[in-house]
């Protein structure tokens, strides 16, 4: 007999640290190769470790959320024939991994990931439990249904040790009725949710973006009517993709940068230097169950409005269902960020950094105006946009948005060049 020591493995990009985010075995567990064992985050992505050998687990090290240095021994396993403290060797690069919302790399290429090593993201279909291949085995193994357990790990996900809890808790007894209280709490219950995974990431780049970059949001009213109606003649055409408003608002984008082309541009503050972008990479913030992620529509200086709108319902499927790639979630130049029917009067967006700007767009509203000396119905919307006021001074930021609202009020303006 001998122990197989299973390190953290070299997930590359110059990554020091890992976050475990999930064990899927504990002490005492039967293995066979290629079984996962655990799961780690990277600043990239989510990572699970399988098992290149068969055995009994000795031991596990770290606790869920803590950061684990590359190279830490991660698992002890009990193999036949092997020499006592044989080290698992280190895997060699292969797969290209997905990334988090909100840090794109100025690159914008791909990354390598460990060998034999499975990128999972944290992301599920409507009304299915989130939760890995070896708890769900585990669950049916116990009888226990997972919608009715409560998942702990990184966007609800559901861990061996949620499992675990489920079939020791004890049953309650009957109670009189209580006064209201939270779905799934009791009047008096506090639950304690861990920021960990994903939802930690998401936290620690919106802090770094908040606490990095002085923030100058400026926000303007658009007469969106003239607009609206082209949009609905336009859609009349059923053999096209149904446009909605962005693809017009990124084509004004494209336009108005072309007059203000340190807006897209990417700020390195540690060396100083503001690298301008020849190309138009829009980032379009898109919630999933995962949080927010910022899946990229790439030279969108070379699209028109119909391919423009297919590929913002691509790339944001693709970030949805957890496929999007890293090239695919990773070097935007400006961000468009929308709540849609929810978006509100205002906002402030933060900004995606390394980016310097970011355009929000606010609810559409038909309302009362006074147009050529009478009050008229018009559909009305803001823009909420924020710039990076390091490099972006206030009245740049405000002309680059007039460009824009001149040409979402004159949509011809969108079609002429030089214009």
């Amino acid at each position: 007999m001998g122990v197989h020591v299973i390190k953290i493995p070299d997930i590359g990009e110059g990554i020091a640290e890992v976050e475990l985010v999930a064990w899927h075995v504990k002490p005492g567990d039967t293995v066979v190769e290629d079984q996962s064992l655990a799961d780690v985050m990277t600043d990239k992505a989510t990572v699970e470790i399988p098992s290149p050998v068969a055995g009994k687990v000795l031991s596990v090290g770290g606790e869920i959320g803590q950061l684990m240095a590359v190279g830490s021994e991660l698992i002890r396993i009990e193999v036949e024939g092997v020499s006592p403290s044989l080290a698992s060797p280190a895997p060699t690069p292969s797969a290209p991994a997905p990334m988090p919302p909100s840090q794109p790399s100025p690159g914008g290429g791909r990354s390598e990931m460990p060998k034999g090593a499975r990128v999972e993201a944290d992301v599920t279909a409507v009304g299915k439990p989130l939760a890995s291949p070896s708890v769900r085995r585990h669950a049916s193994e116990l009888g226990i249904d997972l919608a009715k357990v409560r998942g702990s790990g990184p966007a609800g996900r559901i861990m061996h040790a949620d499992l675990e809890a489920a079939t020791a808790a004890p049953a309650r007894a009957p109670q009189a009725p209580r006064a209201p209280a939270m779905p799934g709490l009791g009047r008096d219950d506090v639950e304690s949710i861990p920021i960990i995974g994903m939802r930690r990431k998401i936290a620690q780049r919106m802090q770094e973006a908040k606490r990095n970059i002085p923030h100058f949001t400026y926000v303007e009213e658009v007469d969106v009517t003239e607009l609206e109606a082209l949009r609905t003649r336009l859609n009349a055409k059923k053999d096209r993709t149904r446009l909605t408003l962005l693809p017009f608002l990124m084509r004004a984008m494209v336009v108005a940068l072309r007059d203000f082309p340190q807006i897209n541009s990417h700020f390195d503050d540690t060396a100083g230097v503001l690298k301008r972008h020849g190309a138009v990479h829009i980032g379009i913030a898109t919630a999933t169950g995962a949080g927010l992620l910022v899946p990229v529509v790439r030279h969108a200086q070379e699209l028109d409005l119909w391919g423009s709108a297919a590929e913002v319902a691509r790339v944001a499927e693709a970030a949805r269902s957890g496929k999007a790639t890293r090239e695919e979630l990773s070097g935007s130049t400006i961000t468009i960020t929308s709540l849609g029917a929810l978006g509100g009067i205002v906002s402030t967006p933060i900004i995606n950094q390394p980016e310097v700007a970011i355009v929000g767009v606010n609810r559409m509203v038909l309302r009362p105006v006074m147009l050529g000396g009478a009050i008229v119905p018009r559909q009305m919307m803001n823009l909420s946009s924020s710039f990076d006021h390091r490099v972006v001074d206030g009245h740049v930021g405000a002309e680059f948005v007039q460009a824009l609202r001149a040409m979402l009020e004159h949509p011809a303006l969108l079609f002429i060049e030089g214009a």
